[in-house]
């Protein structure tokens, strides 16, 4: 991408993630920006996730946490509002995003609004909430979203398609498409205590209600194919009820635990299937799942359910790299499985196609959808 370092971009949101770290140094290498972070403290991403700034300008704000998650950065006052181009906030955050728009708005700066979103939750406090939402939608200068999917709903629910852009989320790929060894696949089974020649469905996530896992389990019990096991990676609140329900099922079924990002691909290569079974709840539904990028480097097949983003938003082609299923189908998800068990070419050739998909599913990929909605903020139009 060309540089344009003289434009001056204040960049708000929420964590510097390892999969949005290499977006952000890319958006720095071209633009002057500076990045802010607020958050820190979201349910869903692990403790001991880093949460350090990469290779740009950038910072964690301080502030009050307070009851419902709800924190007030004070810290965003003082952001070099005046002499910016224009400002970028994520949808997350109900302190830091009315700030920034009202601020971008204050100072007749162009506001672009980041969001994964495509279904509003349902939550009272939610509903209550979306004529505001909705508004910001309206009134952003641009939108770019994760996928297709967001802009489908955002242009059902009225907003302008002109001023919608994609940025396909993406991550480093490098991280997950390393080569892991016969050895290194053999001793991770041993340490899990899985026998050697057992096949893998293999889940990486949070353990909680919007992952669908309870589906999962029922499938696999009602999947009866000996020398199957069912391997979950997380941790969560509902772990101790999903154990209980995996003795009661009779699923043959191993909890790992949390495993750090760098190690992670060597449990894609271990799977023979990889699954994530998220399903709509008052309060989530999956905004696009990440953990498929990462297992389509190592050419899993990957089944999924058509409440997840990475399926909505065209990463999962169901029948070309993957299965989409319908959410809360237990019958169903037992179904791909057995269809992918018992025909083991068609396993092969959509991890493979997964593979070639992902390798140009990347983040200056996703980046050139921040540079289409600035330069349209920046434009007449």
């Amino acid at each position: 991408m060309d540089q344009i370092r003289s434009v001056k971009i204040i960049f708000i949101t929420n964590m510097c993630t390892h999969y949005t770290r290499p977006l952000f140094e890319i958006l720095a290498g071209r633009y002057d920006a500076g990045f802010y972070f607020t958050g820190g403290h979201e349910g869903y991403w692990h403790k001991q996730n880093e949460l350090k700034p990469g290779n740009f300008r950038g910072r964690y704000l301080r502030g009050l946490l307070l009851p419902g998650h709800v924190k007030i950065t004070p810290g965003l006052l003082c952001l070099p509002w005046r002499g910016c181009d224009a400002v970028i906030k994520t949808i997350d955050d109900r302190f830091a995003l009315p700030l920034a728009f009202c601020a971008a708005k204050l100072f007749r700066k162009p506001f672009v609004l980041w969001t994964g979103l495509w279904a509003h939750p349902q939550t009272p406090v939610h509903r209550w909430t979306f004529a505001l939402t909705r508004s910001i939608y309206r009134r952003a200068d641009a939108i770019v979203t994760y996928g297709e999917h967001v802009r489908r709903y955002l242009m059902d629910i009225g907003i302008d398609g002109r001023k919608i852009f994609c940025a396909p989320h993406a991550t480093d790929n490098a991280v997950y498409d390393r080569p892991a060894t016969d050895a290194q696949k053999a001793e991770l089974k041993k340490q899990l205590g899985i026998a050697a020649d057992e096949r893998i469905i293999l889940y990486v996530g949070r353990l909680e209600d919007g992952k669908g896992l309870d589906h999962l389990i029922e499938a696999a019990a009602s999947f009866k194919r000996v020398g199957v096991t069912l391997l979950l990676a997380g941790t969560g609140s509902k772990e101790t009820g999903l154990r209980a329900m995996c003795t009661n099922r009779g699923v043959r079924a191993v909890f790992a635990g949390h495993v750090p990002n760098e190690q992670l691909y060597v449990y894609y290569a271990l799977a023979d299937i990889f699954v994530l079974p998220s399903v709509t709840t008052a309060d989530f539904k999956e905004p696009w799942g990440m953990v498929i990028n990462e297992a389509m480097n190592q050419g899993c097949a990957v089944v999924t359910t058509d409440a997840v983003g990475a399926a909505a938003g065209g990463l999962v082609e169901d029948g070309k790299n993957g299965l989409i299923v319908r959410e809360k189908d237990s019958k169903a998800l037992a179904g791909a499985f057995e269809r992918l068990f018992n025909d083991e070419r068609l396993r092969r050739d959509m991890g493979t196609a997964g593979r070639a998909k992902i390798s140009g599913w990347t983040p200056r990929q996703a980046a050139q959808g921040f540079v289409k909605a600035l330069e349209y903020v920046q434009s007449d139009h």
